[in-house]
């Protein structure tokens, strides 16, 4: 696209996220069992030891340091685990795959847009969505979606039904590269791909299975405790009454793809944020000076006539595809 100085970036613009997934639930069984319960939250109330850092004047005197340890760290928590018959956590949800990439849901910019949309359409006539679609396709495979869930696991098991069902090994398949080129996920990624595309409506409805041990822990999402009040110091997420993931940690798992950041070699695929950001490292992976943030390749791209790579020009379209609001800010 040829640059044109009287494009404008849109001040009102928003896309809806195209991977539609659902909270996951959580059931317990036997590994070769057909059999599935719900996994329930529990509540437990422990004393616990005084272990945090402590004043230096605390430290120093060793009166005051047995005074402060012998107090009661009291703590009222929510837990989940498998009964003490199951051995394997089965874990489910859906996602949907939606087309239409190329229309935003907001813009207030007619020119803007029908620049934007140029952009979009171009990158798909040229690139199309193979490579962005195997790496969703991947992050099923692999398991990725049950964080702490699949860490240790003896067996795990991946099972996505679509137009056809696929299963998965899940330890066959990295975390941090996306090299695999087998024959079930370059299936599973063109179906993916078609949604993207809107050619069809794509719906899978995914099924892990971890095998942990009897009785073992599980770890459902965790709540964000804003009632100060509160006399639990951890509340776990629940659907009806069944332990449970939320949809945004599922969906921040599927669009764990961006290996083509500059800590890439030290910190793997990281999820598509516009900045990269890495809340558990503290850093933003895609400075703005450094020109990889989502905002300045967009802007380049749009109303400057200046193509990315061929890698960023992924890593912009996986930002469209997680969806956000992304107007250009006032001054």
């Amino acid at each position: 696209m040829a640059k044109n100085n009287d494009i404008k970036t849109a001040s009102v613009l928003a896309f809806e996220r195209k991977l539609a997934n659902s909270d996951a639930v959580m059931l317990a069984g036997t590994w070769q069992g057909e059999e599935w319960l719900p996994v329930r939250i529990q509540e437990k109330a422990v004393r616990g030891t005084i272990s945090n850092r402590l004043k230096n004047a605390l430290v120093s005197d060793a009166a005051k340091l047995d005074a402060e340890i012998q107090k009661a760290n009291l703590q009222r928590v929510d837990v989940a685990s498998l009964p003490a018959d199951a051995d394997t956590l089965k874990m489910r949800f859906s996602l949907r795959v939606l087309g239409n990439l190329a229309t935003p849901s907001v813009c207030n910019d007619r020119t803007y847009q029908t620049a934007l949309q140029e952009v979009i359409e171009g990158y798909i006539a040229e690139q199309g969505f193979s490579e962005l679609a195997l790496r969703y396709a991947t992050n099923l495979a692999n398991g990725r979606f049950l964080w702490r869930n699949r860490v240790g696991a003896g067996h795990l098991r991946v099972r996505v039904q679509g137009s056809k069902l696929w299963e998965f090994d899940a330890h066959d398949y990295s975390l941090r590269h996306f090299d695999q080129r087998d024959s079930h996920l370059v299936e599973l990624a063109d179906e993916i791909a078609k949604g993207l595309t809107g050619d069809t409506f794509v719906m899978l409805n995914v099924e892990a299975f971890a095998f942990l041990g009897n009785g073992q822990e599980v770890f459902p999402s965790q709540e964000l405790v804003l009632d100060s009040n509160s006399d639990k110091s951890k509340v776990l997420y629940q659907v009806n009454g069944t332990a449970a993931l939320h949809s945004q940690k599922i969906g921040n798992a599927l669009r764990t793809i961006d290996t083509w950041h500059p800590h890439a070699e030290d910190l793997g695929a990281i999820a598509v944020e516009p900045y990269g950001s890495v809340t558990s490292r503290g850093i933003a992976c895609r400075q703005p000076k450094e020109k990889m943030d989502f905002y300045t390749l967009l802007d380049n791209w749009v109303t400057k006539g200046i193509k990315p790579d061929t890698e960023q020009q992924h890593f912009v379209m996986a930002v469209l595809i997680r969806g956000g609001v992304f107007g250009e800010k006032s001054e």
